[in-house]
């Protein structure tokens, strides 16, 4: 079962994503083909990712709001690879592994809140009297702004959680993972992201669940790329883009969160308005950014999967090599 405590820094090493030209065709091959190095290769991913969980938690004295973003970046980078290989887990392995990294990643949120509404509030075009009532919301929220040491010891639990999972996914994991496993993690985030993008004309916490999604993907798409090459990389970027412009959104979306978990020392007029106000800029927000996202997810999930194992195949194969859109396990 997954574990929560260790303090112990990773023995793997990630592979380094900008360093991917440097490993030429065949060995970037090696790694995709061979589901002994594949294997190694996404475990090495995945404590890299617990790595970077932990480094941000140290940096908390050098700025808090930044260690908390990189923080729960780390952490969803982590969702994203075991994504990739949870076809190969057991069930209730997938779901522990999967449930320690939420709740590392959720005990951060508040944090997260204080540190960007009072920004994306003071860029929402008010009025006069709006404006002034944006300010006393935040001079109010600012006193359930958890403290420095509540921020670090929550960092520190957290980041030792993710590097527990390390050993618990190692442990719970075949000796090989095949490509298609890979290819089947990368379809079903694909397949989330698509449905929720659907239901976000609508619902503004499907359009949250399309943002986080979309996230993982990129994460996936850009480590692929690493082992790849350009034709991946370019999927990678086209899915990056449409996360850019849903960002805006986002930051609405948890702005009106905000007020309303710390409005109540305003009054009711007060707080319609400035909700109010939220709003007329989310509308136009998510439309915007459902829009861009219109051809990137225009493809069926299994489409998709295709799509990319021909990239990626593409990407290893010799110049004059035969394409047949498909990578191959030893």
């Amino acid at each position: 079962m997954a574990t929560t405590t260790t303090t112990e820094p990773s023995k793997h090493e990630p592979i380094p994503y900008a360093e991917h030209d440097k490993l030429g065709p065949l060995s970037r091959a090696a790694i995709l083909e061979n589901e002994l190095e594949l294997r190694k290769a996404l475990v090495a991913e995945f404590a890299g990712a617990a790595d970077a969980a932990r480094d941000a938690a140290a940096s908390v004295d050098r700025g808090a709001a930044t260690a908390v973003h990189d923080y729960r970046k780390a952490l969803r980078r982590a969702r994203a690879i075991l994504s990739l290989v949870a076809g190969a887990l057991p069930k209730s392995e997938r779901r522990a592994v999967r449930g320690a990294l939420r709740e590392a990643r959720r005990a951060l949120g508040s944090a997260r809140d204080h540190a960007v509404a009072p920004d994306t509030l003071s860029q929402l075009p008010l009025g006069a009297d709006e404006r002034d009532i944006a300010n006393k919301l935040v001079i109010a929220a600012g006193e359930g702004m958890p403290a420095i040491a509540e921020i670090k010891q929550l960092l520190a639990e957290g980041a030792a959680r993710a590097a527990a999972q390390v050993e618990a996914l190692e442990a719970a994991l075949p000796p090989a993972i095949a490509w298609e496993i890979v290819l089947d993690g990368i379809r079903g985030v694909y397949d989330e992201a698509r449905r929720a993008r659907k239901a976000a004309k609508r619902s503004k916490r499907a359009f949250h669940l399309w943002r986080r999604r979309s996230k993982e993907l990129v994460y996936q798409l850009e480590l692929l790329s690493g082992f790849a090459g350009a034709g991946t990389n370019a999927l990678y970027h086209e899915i990056e883009g449409v996360t850019d412009v849903q960002s805006p959104a986002v930051d609405l979306i948890m702005l009106r969160d905000f007020v309303r978990a710390h409005g109540q020392a305003l009054s009711p007029e007060a707080f319609d308005h400035l909700i109010a106000a939220i709003d007329g800029q989310l509308a136009d927000a998510m439309k915007l950014a459902r829009k861009a996202g219109r051809d990137a997810y225009a493809r069926r999930p299994r489409k998709f999967a295709k799509r990319v194992s021909k990239l990626v195949h593409r990407d290893l194969a010799p110049a004059e090599g035969h394409d047949d859109g498909e990578i191959h396990g030893d």
